[in-house]
């Protein structure tokens, strides 16, 4: 399993080495945007709109947008610093809280720790700490220069960190719209509600639920596939040298053959033959 972030993970006087690895993939299928004519990628280029054409990487830099077309320019070493200044410091656990404190909302993206040379016996402590008490671990952490709020849980035997929203990025309930104050329904339409409930209701099985959207377009495409329904991008036309060069050589000739043949004298009016005589 790929590691993309190595870290230290401490509570107390404990210092725990871990390697983080992605716990989720995501599994959509991409499709590419086709030039319908002749079945080319579309390429996308950055165009700059006020010098009309297009910049390279070298040429961009970022900036933050604070009104409309005013910008404070940040500068790529300015950036870099602060990253690090993130980065090297270790990942400290803040606070123990019960995990029902906590509502779904704020969760974001889970990653599995595995520890780090030496770290096994400190992963284990921290592990059974939490076991024991039931309780997770609140901590930041900055994962691909972005300082995330944590929390710190067991999945199975292995420790978990589960980024989560900061509660300003959480919108307000309140500005949902049209959300009923009170239900008005009466006892019976609610007893059959619960009814359909206590019928509908199961344990949690996630191997029976499956992206059928995803299923139904892999099966469009494997059977375009065998009915070789497939295109492929046509080449673009590279100019070919020895034709352009006898296209030259030829137009050459005809201009020099042009040149060659004998011009038509000009006829001479009266006035200019007296002028001549004189």
């Amino acid at each position: 399993m790929h590691t993309m972030w190595k870290g230290t993970i401490s509570f107390g006087l404990v210092n725990i080495p871990v390697k983080m690895h992605a716990a989720t993939e995501n599994k959509d299928i991409r499709l590419r945007n086709l030039h319908k004519e002749c079945r080319t990628p579309i390429k996308y280029e950055k165009v700059c709109p006020n010098c009309d054409r297009e910049v390279t990487n070298d040429e961009i830099v970022k900036a933050y947008e604070y009104a409309k077309n005013k910008f404070v320019v940040l500068d790529d070493d300015e950036l870099a610093e602060l990253k690090k200044e993130q980065a090297d410091k270790a990942v400290q656990i803040m606070d123990f809280v019960d995990m029902e404190e906590i509502d779904p909302i704020y969760f974001e993206k889970s990653y599995y720790l595995s520890p780090n040379e030496g770290g096994a016996k400190s992963y284990g402590l921290l592990r059974e700490a939490l076991e024991d008490s039931g309780k997770i671990g609140i901590a930041k952490i900055m994962i691909r220069s972005k300082e995330q709020l944590a929390v710190i849980r067991i999945y199975q035997n292995t420790l978990v960190v589960e980024t989560i929203h900061y509660p300003d990025e959480v919108r307000d309930v309140k500005d949902v719209p049209n959300v009923p104050a009170e239900s008005n329904n009466d006892a019976k339409e609610l007893e059959t509600a619960k009814l359909l409930v206590d019928e509908l209701s199961a344990e949690f099985d996630p191997d029976k639920y499956h992206d059928t959207y995803r299923e139904a377009l892999m099966e469009l495409i494997e059977a375009k596939k065998e009915g070789e329904e497939v295109t492929t991008a046509e080449d673009k036309a590279k100019p070919d040298n020895v034709t352009n060069l006898m296209d030259a050589l030829e137009k050459s000739v005809e201009r020099a053959q042009k040149d060659d043949e004998p011009q038509p004298k000009r006829k001479i009016a009266p006035k200019e033959k007296k002028k001549m005589a004189k």
